[in-house]
């Protein structure tokens, strides 16, 4: 290799800066260059010798400009640390020291432990409040709030709930009434009122002209035209209803008018749980032009953040991510593996087993009627197959009498376990408790009726996996994209191969730490150094 036409560091005019070993030589075999790629904190000279065709690496030493030195300086690379692969101001503006995020896994399974543990370690952390009572929000709130009153880097979830508007409104009054300091919204198509208010609700404008949130908004989008939602302003029709309902204030509107909904946007490719399946190399860049092409439009004085999640679950992946240009990362199905998460020990070691395909689509019991699906776990579990199934059956029927026998008797049996006129009864008491809405129109809607039963198996699926209800266990709906696959493999031998030692914040910090590793390896390979494959590798280990 011709190392004049490696990229130089700026010297003056005529002058050649040669380099003097310390305690280590300089190495120019692949196994050196391996480990030193490694040392990501320490700065790295890369060095010709004299008439050598391959650049070398050196660590430590000196330089001098006299020509003394035994190599020629050809470039340098600085330190080099995790917490500065993303947006500075991700930290600067939630109070955290890594641009890394642990995702809102549904029904508490991103538990407040989970939360705390994230928080205190300097990262950011959403409680999963999809699919929970308003009541259990709120204690999950109040416990989260007396355990990081002084922190904002944590969060709840807001998740949309089209058959449950009701909930979704109490859930949005407890995060504002809490001051819960960052909403994560998440499968949201369109703008609503609880949205609206969650993100403008305590704006306020300081004597220099300049906008300030009470509470961070993250929006979880995979399409860029449901990004462009949440770049722009609320739209005036809802503030006026808003504020006409006495839900906002006249100023609070005419300062939402003029930032974006959501100033953090976490574009989600193929993930566990809702997901479009959609891959990040192609999604993440298309939603930053679109963010350039927002600000522009509206003349932002401030940025929106652009971070990345779905497949995230190896050093490797992190480092793409962040190499397309994401200002954070987000972690969501790994995370169910983490000492910290509300999944049973039985449904995590199912997910250990999982290899990178082992995962299907299935409806979703919070969108059922409207034939949404997320990615699930399909190793071990009959779930996909089972609820896909039912789908089929209130696609094609109006009522559970319109069922031909064989079936009905089948699915009573040996799916539900119990007969449909006794899961509707308890179906019908909890309905009455958290929506009566839903009881008056199955009472009189036959179609409904088999909707709201059939919605009862897939939210106990997922219970009872949660729960680790062993003779349940054919049922179990566990969440999971093709990054759990790839995690395991990259986690069976070493520090993380134990699962006592797989807390959240070690996962997280392996991961950002692995991913500045990759970031160096490549940076020397874009140097002209013959990186050897050994470098694009990091195995877990124990990091304070």
């Amino acid at each position: 290799m011709n190392t004049e036409v490696l990229p130089r560091m700026d010297w003056p005019a005529g002058i050649t800066l040669t380099w003097c070993p310390g305690e280590m030589s300089p190495v120019f075999d692949g196994t050196g260059i391996a480990g030193l790629a490694a040392r990501i904190r320490e700065p790295l000279y890369l060095l010709a010798a004299g008439g050598g065709a391959n650049t070398g690496v050196g660590v430590g030493g000196t330089i001098t400009a006299s020509g003394a030195g035994s190599y020629r300086v050809v470039g340098l690379l600085p330190p080099l640390y995790p917490e500065w692969l993303g947006d500075r101001t991700f930290g600067e503006t939630h109070g955290a020291r890594f641009p890394y995020v642990s995702g809102e896994m549904a029904n508490g399974i991103a538990t407040t432990s989970l939360v705390i543990a994230m928080a205190r370690a300097d990262m950011m952390g959403f409680f999963g409040a999809a699919g929970l009572a308003p009541a259990r929000v709120a204690e999950a709130v109040a416990e989260l709030g007396a355990a990081l009153p002084e922190r904002s880097n944590w969060g709840v979830n807001l998740i949309h709930s089209p058959a449950e508007p009701d909930t979704e409104a109490a859930v949005a009054d407890i995060l504002l009434a809490r001051r819960v300091p960052a909403v994560s919204l998440s499968a949201y198509m369109e703008l609503t009122p609880a949205v609206v208010r969650v993100a403008a609700s305590g704006l306020t404008c300081d004597a220099q002209g300049r906008i300030h949130r009470r509470r961070s908004v993250f929006a979880k989008v995979s399409r860029p035209e449901v990004a462009a939602h949440f770049m722009a302003p609320a739209p005036g029709e809802l503030l006026r209803e808003l504020v006409d309902r006495g839900e906002l204030t006249a100023q609070e509107a005419e300062l939402a008018a003029r930032v974006p909904v959501a100033e953090d946007i976490t574009v989600e490719a193929d993930s566990g749980g809702h997901t479009d399946n959609r891959p990040l190399t192609a999604m993440l860049p298309a939603v930053l032009m679109l963010r350039d092409k927002m600000i522009r439009h509206y003349g932002y004085d401030r940025p929106i953040r652009v971070g990345a999640a779905g497949g995230l679950g190896t050093p490797g992946s992190v480092a793409a991510a962040f190499s397309l240009g994401a200002a954070y990362v987000l972690t969501g199905s790994i995370n169910q593996a983490a000492v910290e998460s509300g999944l049973s020990t039985d449904g995590k070691q199912l997910l250990a087993g999982a290899g990178a395909a082992d995962v299907a689509m299935a409806p979703a019991a919070d969108m059922f009627e409207l034939g949404v699906r997320l990615q699930v776990l399909r190793r071990g579990t009959l779930f996909p197959f089972r609820a896909e199934r039912l789908y089929q059956i209130y696609s094609s029927h109006t009522s559970w009498a319109t069922v031909p026998e064989p079936v009905r008797v089948k699915i009573e049996k040996e799916w539900f376990r119990a007969s449909f006129d006794d899961i509707w009864a308890g179906t019908r008491t909890f309905w009455q408790a958290r929506e009566p809405a839903q009881v008056t129109r199955a009472e009189r809607d036959e179609h409904h009726r088999m909707a709201l039963v059939f919605r009862w198996y897939l939210g106990m699926s997922s219970r009872w996996a949660i729960q680790g209800v062993g003779a349940r266990r054919g049922d179990y709906q566990i969440w999971c994209g093709p990054a759990m696959g790839a995690f395991n493999q990259w986690t069976e031998a070493g520090f993380l191969a134990d699962p006592a030692n797989r807390s959240v914040v070690q996962i997280a910090r392996n991961l950002l730490e692995g991913a500045a590793v990759f970031t160096r390896a490549q940076q020397l390979r874009s140097y002209g150094v013959a990186v050897p494959d050994a470098a694009f590798a990091f195995s877990p280990r124990h990091l304070p």
